[in-house]
């Protein structure tokens, strides 16, 4: 058990590395026509759906204390919690859309760039002092919010969660990259 941990945490590791040379490669590379075009499959602009990703990235720092306090609560707590939420995914949807509009704006590409550095090395500290017992603990989430959200997910998922949510997203930009 303590090698597949060990094991699991060094791919994570990886992964967040993976994704921030090509966060950066796709950012320095991108001229403003590009980053302005449409990307596949979403209404955004290529730079907003990069905010988008990196925001996947963000949002996992409060989702860890949220499984930390709901993993010591009895799980019927959670499952509420996530029925709540389900039942607000349109007000989410909107704001989940909305977001990345207006969050280019005050970004822009550097901002974004340093601001994908700065979550990157926060998750890497996070992850490296976790507990290994605390991996386990999870809690229920709002299925219909994410695509990669289970029913119940462990502290182990949501550390793999960005990077996953990086790797769909990646798919959908209209941006040249050599890797």
């Amino acid at each position: 058990m303590m090698d597949a941990i060990a094991m699991d945490r060094q791919a994570v590791h990886e992964g967040y590395e993976r994704a921030r040379r090509t966060f950066h490669r796709l950012l320095d590379s991108a001229s403003e026509g590009e980053l302005s075009r449409t990307t596949h499959g979403t209404k955004w602009t290529n730079e907003q759906l990069l905010w988008h990703m990196l925001f996947g990235y963000m949002v996992v720092l409060r989702l860890l204390v949220l499984v930390r306090v709901f993993g010591w609560l009895p799980r019927s707590a959670s499952r509420v919690f996530a029925r709540v939420l389900d039942a607000a995914t349109v007000p989410f949807d909107w704001v989940n859309y909305a977001g990345p509009r207006g969050a280019v704006k005050f970004y822009g590409p550097r901002r974004m760039g340093a601001a994908f550095d700065r979550v990157i090395d926060s998750l890497h500290r996070e992850l490296a002092s976790e507990p290994d017992a605390r991996l386990a603990r999870g809690m229920h989430y709002p299925v219909r919010w994410d695509p990669f959200f289970n029913d119940f997910m462990t502290l182990a998922d949501i550390y793999r969660y960005p990077t996953q949510h990086f790797d769909f997203h990646r798919r959908q930009l209209t941006l040249q990259d050599d890797d």
